[in-house]
């Protein structure tokens, strides 16, 4: 794919020589299908997926002054190492401002979890693999990929209230040596008004998740809430976070459970062309064995 971009730069770039008529004239076609295929077998296991086909290509001409065209075309792909990106469904805008995503729909939670400034340098810090330590707010937001999504119009209940709602469904997967997600229910909201000269946002979320493995069942399922709150006035933005909850099987966690809280606060100042930021995260965990918590 790399190849192919170069090659259409290339093209792009010579196209803008004195010898050419007009602008290069670029076409996109493809298609987007996904849903969910369900596998019912006389013997075995019933299994569920979430299937997708994409294509999407670009067409590039230009015609000289001399009456030659020169033309070219790349493909946009997925790149993955398996079956490609497989994450996307499909979302329905309304009227009224409201929207509904289905299929890997996400968590609500997530949706309204305040973002927090960070360091804009390139340190790194580095940690055991053991570490279960939580560094997002968004930690126990998990949902299996059938589910939904709804999010209200802005201004939902109350001027500045937004507001999302979700819920999926077990995702078919065996159970096995690690923790699989049964189903979720979530709530989110982001409020924003003024006070004074400046811009407050607050965000909160709440989900719990259900979810089973092979022989031992969690103590804790993953699920929690965060709350944040935001202030940007003129060029300065201060902004806090908290979290508390559970999380279960996941990454280098995928045989543990682990109940966490963090703390996350940060500043960001603009000034013409250069930014300044400043942040911290605290947080704190204990993790077991799934079912020893």
């Amino acid at each position: 794919m790399k190849k192919e971009l170069l090659m259409g730069t290339a093209l792009v770039s010579t196209l803008g020589a004195a010898s050419v008529a007009e602008a290069v004239t670029a076409t996109m076609s493809g298609n987007h299908q996904t849903g969910i295929e369900f596998d019912q077998v006389s013997g075995g296991t019933d299994t569920n997926q979430q299937t997708q086909d994409n294509n999407f290509t670009v067409s590039l001409s230009e015609t000289t002054d001399g009456g030659m065209t020169i033309s070219s075309s790349f493909m946009l792909m997925n790149e993955n190492s398996s079956s490609g990106d497989l994450d996307a469904g499909f979302t329905l805008a309304f009227t009224d401002g409201s929207k509904l995503d289905v299929i890997n729909a996400g968590n609500a939670s997530g949706s309204h979890d305040i973002s927090i400034p960070g360091s804009a340098g390139a340190e790194t810090v580095g940690t055991a693999t053991t570490n279960a330590a939580e560094t997002g707010l968004d930690f126990m937001t998990t949902a299996s990929k059938q589910g939904i999504e709804y999010h209200t119009a802005a201004d939902f209940l109350a001027d500045g209230l937004k507001m999302s709602f979700s819920a999926s469904t077990d995702g078919g997967e065996a159970a096995g040596t690690t923790y699989r997600v049964d189903g979720h229910v979530a709530i989110g909201a982001t409020y924003v008004t003024d006070l004074g000269d400046s811009a407050v946002t607050i965000g909160a979320g709440w989900s719990e998740v259900d979810g089973s493995k092979t022989s031992t069942a969690p103590s804790n399922d993953t699920g929690g809430f965060h709350v944040g709150l935001s202030a940007v006035t003129g060029d300065l933005t201060v902004a806090v976070g908290f979290a508390d909850g559970n999380k279960v099987g996941t990454g280098i966690q995928a045989v543990k459970e682990v109940t966490a809280d963090v703390v996350k606060a940060g500043i960001k100042y603009v000034s013409g062309d250069l930014t300044f930021n400043v942040g911290m995260a605290s947080g704190d965990s204990k993790d077991n064995t799934i079912g020893s918590i």
